[in-house]
C-alpha cells in the first residue's frame, strides 16, 4: 500500500510500473530492456513501446510508501 506520487525520472532512473501520459492515456511500464550508451526501451502493459535517449526526461506518477525512507 503507498501513494501516488509525481518523479522526474530518466533512463537510469525509471521503474517498472511506473506510469506515464503519453497522448491522453495512462501507459505502465511493465518491462525494460537496456540499449547501447545508456538509453531503454520501454515496455508498456498495453503492448506498446517508447525509447528513452540517456537525456530523456520525464514526469512519472509511482507509488511510494511514505513509511519507508
Amino acid at each position: 500500500m503507498g501513494v501516488m506520487v509525481s518523479v522526474e525520472v530518466d533512463a537510469a532512473t525509471v521503474r517498472r510500473g511506473d506510469q506515464l501520459m503519453v497522448g491522453g492515456h495512462v501507459c505502465t511500464v511493465a518491462d525494460m530492456v537496456a540499449l547501447p550508451q545508456g538509453g531503454k526501451r520501454l515496455d508498456f502493459a498495453s503492448g506498446e513501446s517508447l525509447t528513452m535517449r540517456p537525456v530523456t526526461v520525464l514526469w512519472v506518477t509511482r507509488c511510494v510508501d511514505p513509511r519507508k525512507r
